[in-house]
């Protein structure tokens, strides 16, 4: 796997550890394209994860092929930014769904051209703006990780801060690239920068995953990104570092594949996206989802994932043939209607329209979706009204069901959420102290409270169902040489009795 300005970190830099004692640890990666993140890929010695001890869930295998969350955003755009749509049309970049057809580029012998291609994943932050300023009166605000082709090729927008690794930024001998005659990429001189400056302020920024990995962005060729508590257990803690220092299984579906050919292995039901997001961003970089998929629906193993990343609709093509084989289980997380709540609370994940138009194309593909309506936050977002306008919502967009659940502040996310709140909400600090003296559960007296009050609104808008169950496959002799890892392709099974 290449990267772009990857540097790999041997035995660590500055803030940023490479954690050489992490078991199975092949290399850390810090890259321009993931700023202030590290990746530490390492090769699993298992996939499955066992819950252990009592239980409310109704699984009792997980898969996890990432340990923390890169959901938080790198490349963005003012959401005023024109991107040009396949027909010919301007649209701002916060009005684009998954889904949407654009104009991407892709390089054909000596010669970079423009091509459609379809949005496959949006998302908001706040970040630090620049305004770039080119001779012929274009202009964009961006943040300073954002990158942009030039007639030097790909340019961030501004340098990287100080004892970071180096990078290419935009200067005044640069000409940014655009559409000319057409459909070539051209660098006419009028689009020479002139200014790159610092608007000394955080704003709204949007960013965009698509089939090709750019996009035209008012008239010139934008770079896209590519979509708490587990962490404790390396030394690092739940907060920053769950954003930032991201484990990636690289081996996992590998590792997967033989232990699902183990004899002891009873086809038992494997649930995905219980602890960290399988579809964050990073997954549209390693692609580890696609094995994975395919070993547990070859081998007869129902599965089910809960994600809040729009990444996922990648992989509804797979999601639809493994269901022909083996049951399936959709869930998408969507806690909040609120815009601006969201953006303090999920920087970097899928806006909340976003997420449902993902639950309107799973239905749309003919597979089942719940909701996770998760988590519920006492006195900010767990009024009749509030719930009531989601729920709503989110029926229309065609869920089978949803499951409605408050907050739960497990050690080392208490800690992280209690700080934010204090920033944000600190005349909320001493109810939440109240609500959750007894330890990681909100008070029983409040969990009864909620339950009546969703109750109604759930059957009120048919969505009493909850979200889709798996059960175990029949259970069916292994394949020949037990444990022993074939190298050859499974035969597909058949659908599995029952």
């Amino acid at each position: 796997m290449r990267w772009t300005g990857q540097q790999v970190l041997a035995d660590g830099v500055g803030d940023e550890p490479a954690l050489p004692g992490l078991r199975g640890l092949l290399r850390s990666i810090r890259t321009p394209e993931f700023a202030g993140t590290v990746f530490h890929e390492v090769e699993a010695r298992s996939a499955l994860n066992e819950v252990r001890g009592p239980s409310p869930l109704p699984f009792r295998w997980t898969i996890n092929p990432y340990r923390g969350c890169s959901h938080a955003c790198t490349y963005c755009l003012d959401p005023s930014t024109l991107v040009l749509m396949a027909d010919g049309r301007r649209k701002p970049i916060r009005e684009l769904v998954v889904g949407d057809e654009i104009i991407g580029t892709r390089v054909r012998g000596s010669y970079r051209r423009s091509v459609g291609t379809r949005v496959l994943a949006t998302w908001s932050t706040r970040k630090r703006a620049y305004r770039v300023t080119c001779e012929d009166g274009i202009e964009i605000v961006a943040s300073g990780d954002h990158r942009f082709l030039t007639d030097r090729g790909w340019r961030h927008v501004a340098r990287q801060e100080p004892g970071e690794p180096q990078r290419p930024y935009l200067t005044t001998d640069d000409r940014l690239a655009g559409l000319g005659p057409g459909d070539a990429i051209t660098e006419p001189d009028p689009r020479r920068v002139v200014d790159v400056a610092d608007l000394g302020h955080e704003q709204e920024m949007i960013d965009i995953t698509t089939g090709t990995g750019d996009f035209i962005a008012n008239g010139v060729v934008s770079h896209n990104c590519f979509a708490r508590n587990t962490h404790t257990y390396l030394d690092l803690d739940a907060g920053h570092d769950f954003d930032s220092q991201i484990v990636v299984k690289v081996n996992v579906a590998r590792v997967l594949e033989k232990e699902l050919r183990s004899r002891r292995w009873q086809r038992e039901p494997v649930a995905m996206g219980t602890n960290t997001d399988p579809y964050q961003r990073a997954e549209g970089r390693y692609r580890l989802m696609p094995g994975i998929i395919d070993a547990l629906a070859r081998s007869g193993t129902p599965l089910s994932v809960l994600t809040k990343g729009t990444v996922l609709t990648r992989d509804l093509p797979l999601l639809a043939s493994a269901a022909r084989d083996v049951p399936v289980g959709l869930g998408v997380s969507i806690a909040l209607l609120d815009r601006e709540l969201q953006r303090l609370l999920e920087p970097g994940t899928p806006s909340p329209d976003a997420r449902l138009d993902l639950v309107r194309r799973i239905t749309d593909a003919g597979l089942p979706c719940g909701v996770m309506v998760a988590p519920v936050l006492p006195l900010l977002t767990d009024s009749a009204e509030a719930l009531d306008a989601l729920l709503s919502r989110i029926a229309a967009a065609g869920a089978a069901g949803a499951t409605v659940l408050a907050l739960h502040l497990r050690t080392g996310t208490r800690q992280w959420f209690l700080a934010w709140l204090a920033r944000e909400q600190p005349e909320l600090v001493g109810a939440y102290e109240r609500l959750y003296r007894r330890g990681a559960y909100v008070d029983p007296a409040y969990r009864r409270a909620l339950a009546e009050r969703v109750a109604p609104l759930l059957r009120r808008h048919g969505l009493a169902g909850g979200l889709p169950t798996i059960r175990p496959a029949a259970p069916t002799p292994p394949p020949p040489g037990g444990e022993q890892l074939s190298l050859l392709p499974l035969p597909p099974p058949g659908r599995p009795a029952g």
